[in-house]
């Protein structure tokens, strides 16, 4: 036994040995210094995608999270893309036949992707989400019709969380639509309604007076980006003259600046006496039940007529 062994030691070629054990040396030092390569570069994207969320004024907190997702899963597909090439070319070297290990890779790699395709094409979906900036967390979104505040963005899904509390999950490979409304700067569209009787140019001027105050008001002209934008007469109603406008804030400012304009559009309104309009309804049931002013006026008939009796 012993002397098959020294035979065999004997045969083995130690130089052809040693020269695959230097080229797999090589082939890992190469690897790594790629791998160092490969962080250094991703770093300096960091930084750049860093200060580019900064110029266009994104929460450096929102923009740090999304950021970082990217940076994370360009490392990790770097590093599995380096070391399983690493890990054929070290079997090659070794002697050892990857065909077959190509081969059954291929088909485990078909029989996967038939299988997975939603998943891979939510997952590549995230990516340019994220990649794109399209929506951010905290943003008000409307995707496929329904409307929320995005909770959550993963490279698969997208949460959002209506007025109600109810969350709604989208996988980012089926959103056919997607409405972000607190991009840079939000917007409130209203529509106020006057009688017809009304000097549509004094309700104008009422309307400038309360934006102006609003502006200048310590607490909500902060939200604003400018004065509210009075577009005029926009439509002339059944019963009504409506003026349309809109008020400029900032992101998701919308609704709380606007709910104050009407506010305090309702009380300037009832202090220079302009009208309002809402529906008005008579309900009649016939000679059975008289309208109430009917009523009224045969009342006060009937007592003229005993007056004049008497």
């Amino acid at each position: 036994m012993i002397k098959k062994i020294t035979e065999s030691l004997k045969e083995f070629n130690w130089e052809s040995a040693a020269f695959t054990l230097w080229r797999i040396t090589i082939i890992l030092v190469l690897a790594w210094v790629g791998l160092w390569l490969a962080n250094m570069l991703l770093e300096k994207l960091r930084q750049r995608l860093l200060r580019s969320s900064v110029e266009s004024d994104e929460p450096p907190s929102e923009s740090g999270k999304r950021v970082d997702t990217l940076i994370r899963l360009i490392r990790q597909a770097t590093s599995i893309t380096i070391w399983l090439t690493v890990m054929l070319v070290v079997l090659r070297e070794a002697g050892i036949d990857i065909r077959p290990i190509l081969a059954s890779a291929g088909i485990f790699g078909l029989a996967i992707g038939f299988g997975a395709q939603n998943l891979v094409r939510d997952c590549i979906s995230g990516f340019f989400f994220i990649l794109e900036n399209q929506v951010r967390v905290g943003d008000v979104a409307i995707v496929n019709g329904t409307g929320g505040l995005v909770e959550r963005i993963n490279f698969r899904t997208i949460v959002l969380r209506d007025l109600a509390g109810v969350v709604h999950i989208f996988p980012n490979g089926t959103i056919t639509t997607l409405s972000n409304m607190t991009n840079d700067w939000s917007g409130y569209i209203f529509e106020i309604r006057v009688a017809y009787k009304e000097n549509t140019d004094e309700v104008i001027k009422v309307m400038q007076t309360v934006g102006t105050e609003l502006k200048h008001d310590p607490a909500f002209g902060a939200l604003m980006l400018e004065e509210p934008e009075i577009f005029g007469v926009d439509k002339l109603g059944n019963s009504s003259v409506v003026i349309k406008g809109r008020i400029k804030t900032k992101p998701i400012r919308q609704w709380m600046v606007g709910r104050e304009y009407l506010r305090r559009i309702k009380l300037a309104f009832d202090a220079a006496g302009i009208e309002i309009p809402f529906p008005h309804q008579t309900i009649y049931f016939g000679e059975a039940s008289k309208p109430f002013d009917v009523q009224i006026i045969e009342k006060m008939k009937g007592g003229a007529n005993g007056s004049n009796n008497i």
